[in-house]
């Protein structure tokens, strides 16, 4: 299991994010001065060979005229990964464990392999700031008579939305779902991840 440290990291989580989300293609923006961004929610996944911090974050983003949640998964790593310039969020100092380069885990697999594990009943959710603790909130799904993970289009929702938990509609076959928090204290819950017929 991955333990969760209690320290300092420089820049902090949030910091990395919010220099690097308005490059991407889904940031709906702000008013000016960049996201501002807290953390909202999430989970995490253990890499089974103890290497990789896999962790899916939910980040509410209050800089627009209406407040946006954005799905983050990051995978934590002790080296660069070959090849994987293109996902690097940046380094950070942990207190701990020294040196960490965060990269955006939709290129990262470790983490899409621990995500087809989540589907296929295979890993176990973890609660996102506690270590050696699972969290049954987290639920993930996939139809009865779907082909296994492989053989599907697994999608990181990035933009959250409150209610798309229940049902599916076309060629969507199964998800996870977990909660989060709104800017006003109340709490919902959405799809992180949608998984469709190929």
């Amino acid at each position: 299991m991955a333990v969760v440290h209690r320290t300092t990291l420089t820049p902090t989580k949030l910091e990395l994010l919010a220099a690097w989300l308005p490059a991407q293609d889904w940031y709906l923006g702000g008013a000016g001065g960049g996201p501002q961004l807290s953390k909202v929610g999430g989970f995490r996944l253990d890499d089974p060979a103890g290497e990789v911090g896999i962790e899916f974050m939910a980040v509410g983003d209050v800089s627009g005229d209406q407040p946006v949640t954005y799905h983050m998964p990051l995978t934590y790593r002790a080296a660069p990964l070959d090849g994987a310039e293109g996902a690097l969020i940046g380094t950070m100092e942990h207190g701990v464990l020294g040196k960490r380069w965060a990269y955006d885990g939709t290129l990262d697999p470790v983490l899409l392999a621990q995500l087809d594990a989540l589907l296929a009943g295979k890993a176990e959710p973890q609660a996102q700031s506690l270590s050696d603790t699972p969290d049954p909130s987290v639920v993930a799904h996939l139809d009865a008579g779907a082909p296994e993970p492989d053989g599907l289009t697994v999608g990181v929702e990035r933009v959250l939305r409150a209610g798309e938990s229940d049902g599916a509609a076309g060629d969507v076959v199964g998800h996870v779902t977990a909660g989060w928090s709104l800017a006003d204290g109340s709490t919902v819950r959405g799809r992180y991840v949608v998984v469709r017929q190929p």
